[in-house]
């Protein structure tokens, strides 16, 4: 039971909270310590948090998903789990992370009681309404993001990132959305009713807006923000951003894979090569230039 709880708090998408890391990274603080262990404690907040949702989603989702081809084999839609052990661990958790937030820091409580409202809101509503359910999603990561920030004494932080974050958010999770509808076909509207207002050429065309915009939003970041090299350094990282673009749109419409993009993170190693070497590039200019 102990090893079915731990996997319906899905550790692998603890990678989502590392955007609660960005400003620490952006605003160039990787040396200041104090800010650094702020920005860690708030990540494995952001993390324990995140799986309390997890587990609630599961819950609500238990019918739906005994009949979805692959989530019938998550925990609680098995019966690996039981409900009411899923339901106390969540609250355990809950009890634990938000009180510990609001001592971190009083701001950083209210962004992460706002993340767990929103995706209250989100697991029983919204993500049956077609659109906001991706853009509800997306707001959760600029709230991982706008964590960070209230946690440390921000300098020169970028608004540009909060841009280049919610349009990430809304690719990665139109592209998900398409990887689903294509899995589960004719039977998609019997797993989830939000499919009822998508289409393969909906999601096709909204992939290709937030795609061009990302780019772009992305690009104008890398020369107008304000702490950036003065040489444009910065525009180097670029093409790594575009392969990564380009790389998951390949999975998705070619691969047919994206339906977990946590697991791509994991599994494909051009996608990881393309981030790794994002990161290092990131550091160098940042911290040795």
């Amino acid at each position: 039971m102990l090893r079915a709880l731990i996997k319906s708090m899905r550790l692998r998408q603890w990678s989502k909270n590392v955007f609660v890391l960005a400003a620490v990274v952006f605003d160039r603080q990787l040396g200041h310590l104090p800010a650094v262990l702020a920005s860690l404690i708030g990540f494995i907040l952001f993390c324990l948090l995140s799986s309390s949702v997890y587990l609630i989603n599961d819950v609500l989702d238990v019918k739906a998903d005994r009949q979805h081809p692959e989530k019938r084999n998550r925990p609680i839609a098995s019966g690996a789990l039981p409900i009411r052990v899923a339901l106390s661990a969540a609250l355990i958790l809950v009890l634990i992370t938000l009180p510990a937030a609001f001592r971190l820091s009083t701001n950083f409580g209210w962004v992460a009681l706002t993340y767990f409202l929103l995706n209250l809101a989100y697991s029983n509503w919204l993500k049956h309404i077609p659109l906001l359910d991706v853009m509800i999603i997306a707001a959760g990561f600029v709230l991982r993001v706008a964590g960070g920030v209230v946690l440390i004494t921000v300098e020169r932080f970028s608004p540009w990132l909060y841009v280049v974050t919610t349009l990430g958010a809304l690719y990665i999770g139109f592209g998900k959305r398409r990887s689903e509808l294509a899995l589960l076909e004719n039977e998609a509207n019997s797993h989830r009713r939000v499919f009822d207002g998508y289409t393969i050429p909906l999601l096709d065309q909204l992939i290709l807006i937030v795609s061009s915009t990302t780019i772009i939003a992305y690009s104008l970041y890398t020369f107008s923000a304000p702490n950036l090299p003065a040489n444009h350094s910065m525009m180097l990282t670029i093409p790594f951003v575009l392969y990564g673009i380009f790389r998951y749109l390949y999975l998705i419409q070619v691969k047919q894979a994206g339906g977990a993009p946590e697991e791509l993170l994991i599994s494909d190693r051009p996608l990881q090569a393309a981030i790794a070497l994002w990161g290092i590039a990131i550091l160098i200019i940042f911290y040795l230039f």
